[in-house]
């Protein structure tokens, strides 16, 4: 076994496989670029050498700059984790010269399966089920549409060499494959170094299910169940959960013994991905093989019990796999989410700074619940523009699928960050969404649930007085807090009714509450007629400065987060981000005099919407735009993001220059 291994990569999954190799005895060399100089990875490893400056492709992709770092720590074996050189046959290859191992397939299979338009042909020579479409050389955007055209639409433009959504595009038309094509090989060009791309038909209504190889060197491979993932936004996974809630047993194995024989034609050698697009009526086609970790690998951790990171190492070390097809079973359900620094609210935009405050679930294993959370961050480190948007992956495993998802929920809800802007109030939303629950997936989920965007859960109905009971206990404490600072409250609390006024974003909630005991409130709503309702409990420990509030409502558990602001408690719970007021009755009547506030009017202003790189501008000054056409192009986090005109109008003077590096809400143009 390897006394000392080299991890190619940085973030969550540098960090991820540290722990495995911490456990296993293995020491770890860490590298790192300028921008990550304080990152967890460089202080979790035993050593750290750094390779260069902030963007990738001047360090974390310069092999040279990584076989330098393994002669100079003396490291026998290199991990690369996912993305950056992963996928890269070049990389197996130099380290190989150098006398080094990688831990991962041999190049041989990474050629084969790595590019995409050669794992297809691969794919059906294996007799695998492949989706129709165009595998040779695309000349231009209109030979594109020709093909398009000739296979019928919608279609998929897809990287060659592509991975995690970049490098692609669905097109239903003519304009749209014109248009996907050029961002395609421009997303590719500058994600990959190869603007390669090919066309295949678009599954309608599809679901995105994988299997997960895990072979070694000497001709044994395995399959380790499925992982559905197709809760997708712009072809990128957010939600990823083992097993499929579609796939039957029979399915099951058809879809991994195909997936194993794929593996076995390329003489696959470690743990690898094959990746399925499936109909409705569990019928599959091959997408591509991913020859390396994948991000969602965790799931298939917690349903199997097999450590992944652990089965490459001991491949790469020679070691045959100690696991035979039948000694693999499933249990119990895994749900993941991606937090990403990205905000839901301005269309999931990236968000970058400072994590001023960075408190996830704690993670455990009690009455039947695991609680994971693999991550790359702490507390005070900074979300930087040079790298994916990435904060963690939150991974809950119950019995059931419905536990599963009851965990993730309420850990959402205790997962607290500050300092920037995050998608967490999009998650806990998707965790508490009908269809969602009932497993009634596609790719095409967020899209048509969410057609015009995130704008949070309105707190209605039973959610809506959860959040004003937690609003009024919280304001309880408080009032307490400060009587007892004041001396004008000695000893214990003592139960003496109050009648307030609950405001959750001005929606009037009213109701009595008074204390009754140690850690119990008891609150009775104001009913549509001016009665009292029935009483309801809450009961929490939560005291003022705790950012996370939790307790139960009725002897059912709640979580929420807590920000307190000058005025009011910012409350977010289950997808609902609210600011709750809570008045005495003599407040509340002042407060109904108060005019709304009118926000500003930015309509007639293009604002670079995430801090970025102008790649281009569309338009020139004193031309007339449509709404829904194309104003600029934004480049940030590896995505390119195409900024259209809301509006028709006419462009008055444009601000930004291509090549400019622009902050959050910068002026591109103007309109007159």
């Amino acid at each position: 076994m390897f006394k000392r291994i080299l991890i190619a990569n940085r973030g969550e999954i540098a960090c991820r496989i540290i722990k495995t190799a911490r456990r296993m005895g293995i020491e770890t060399v860490s590298v790192y670029s300028e921008a990550d100089r304080d990152a967890l990875h460089v202080e979790m490893a035993d050593e750290a050498v750094l390779i260069g400056p902030p963007p990738a492709a001047e360090s974390y992709l310069l092999i040279d700059r990584i076989v330098d770092a393994c002669r100079k720590t003396g490291a026998e074996a290199v991990h690369p984790g996912y993305g950056f050189l992963s996928e890269r046959e070049a990389f197996p290859k130099a380290l190989a010269d150098a006398g080094i191992v990688f831990i991962g397939p041999n190049p041989g299979a990474i050629a084969a399966m790595g590019d995409k338009i050669e794992s297809k042909k691969a794919a059906a020579k294996a007799k695998v089920s492949t989706v129709p479409g165009f595998l040779g050389v695309i000349e231009d955007d209109q030979h594109a549409v020709r093909i398009a055209d000739e296979i019928g639409y919608p279609v998929m433009i897809k990287a060659s060499a592509g991975g995690g959504g970049k490098g692609m595009r669905i097109a239903h038309s003519r304009a749209e494959v014109a248009e996907g094509f050029n961002l395609a090989k421009a997303e590719a060009k500058a994600s990959f170094g190869d603007d390669r791309v090919f066309v295949e038909k678009f599954i309608v209504d599809p679901r995105h299910i994988e299997i997960q190889v895990l072979g070694d060197k000497h001709g044994n491979v395995v399959y380790l169940g499925e992982r559905e993932c197709s809760i997708q936004r712009r072809n990128q996974k957010v939600i990823e959960e083992a097993p499929s809630p579609l796939l039957d047993e029979a399915t099951r194995r058809s879809m991994g013994e195909q997936a194993v024989a794929l593996a076995k034609a390329v003489n696959y050698d470690s743990a690898g991905t094959v990746e399925f697009v499936a109909g409705q009526d569990k019928s599959f086609y091959f997408l591509e093989m991913n020859t390396r970790l994948q991000v969602e690998h965790p799931v298939t951790e917690l349903v199997t019990g097999i450590d992944l990171v652990e089965q490459m190492i001991r491949v790469a070390a020679g070691e045959k796999l100690a696991l035979a097809q039948k000694d693999i079973t499933l249990t119990g359900w895994a749900v993941e989410s991606r937090v990403y620094a990205e905000d839901p609210f301005r269309n999931f935009l990236p968000s970058i700074g400072r994590l001023v405050k960075y408190q996830p679930p704690a993670e455990s294993t009690a009455d039947g619940i695991t609680i994971r959370n693999d991550t790359g961050v702490q507390e005070g480190g900074e979300i930087s523009m040079f790298y994916d948007p990435m904060i963690a992956k939150l991974v809950t495993h119950g019995p059931s699928r419905a536990a599963a998802i009851e965990a993730q929920s309420q850990a959402l809800d205790a997962f607290y960050v500050d300092g920037i802007r995050h998608n967490i109030p999009f998650l806990s939303a998707l965790m508490s969404h009908r269809r969602w629950r009932e497993g009634r997936l596609s790719t095409g989920f967020i899209a048509e649930e969410f057609p015009d965007g995130f704008t949070g859960q309105v707190p209605e109905g039973e959610i809506g007085r959860r959040l004003a009971a937690v609003a009024a206990a919280v304001d309880h404490v408080y009032g307490e807090r400060k009587r007892q600072i004041s001396g004008q409250m000695i000893g214990r609390p003592v139960r003496r009714e109050q009648r307030r006024a609950v405001w959750l974003d001005r929606e009037e909630i009213g109701l009595d509450i008074a204390r009754d005991g140690d850690e119990a409130i008891v609150i009775r709503f104001v009913g549509a007629d001016g009665a009292l309702e029935s009483p309801h409990t809450v009961v929490s420990a939560w005291t003022p400065g705790k950012p996370v509030w939790f307790g139960t409502v009725d002897g059912t558990s709640v979580v929420a987060q807590i920000r307190p602001t000058s005025n009011g408690i910012r409350i977010a719970h289950q997808g609902c981000e609210v600011l709750a007021n809570v008045f005495t009755e003599t407040e509340a009547e002042a407060a109904r005099l108060m005019p709304l506030e009118n926000k500003a009017d930015t309509g007639k202003k293009l604002l670079c919407p995430m801090p970025g790189l102008v790649v281009s501008i569309a338009v020139t000054e004193g031309q007339e735009v449509k709404a829904g056409e194309a104003l600029a192009v934004v480049e940030a986090m590896k995505m390119q993001n195409v900024l259209r005109a809301e509006r028709d109008g006419t462009v008055k003077k444009i601000h930004a220059a291509p090549g400019a590096t622009l902050a959050v809400d910068a002026l591109i143009l103007e309109f007159a």
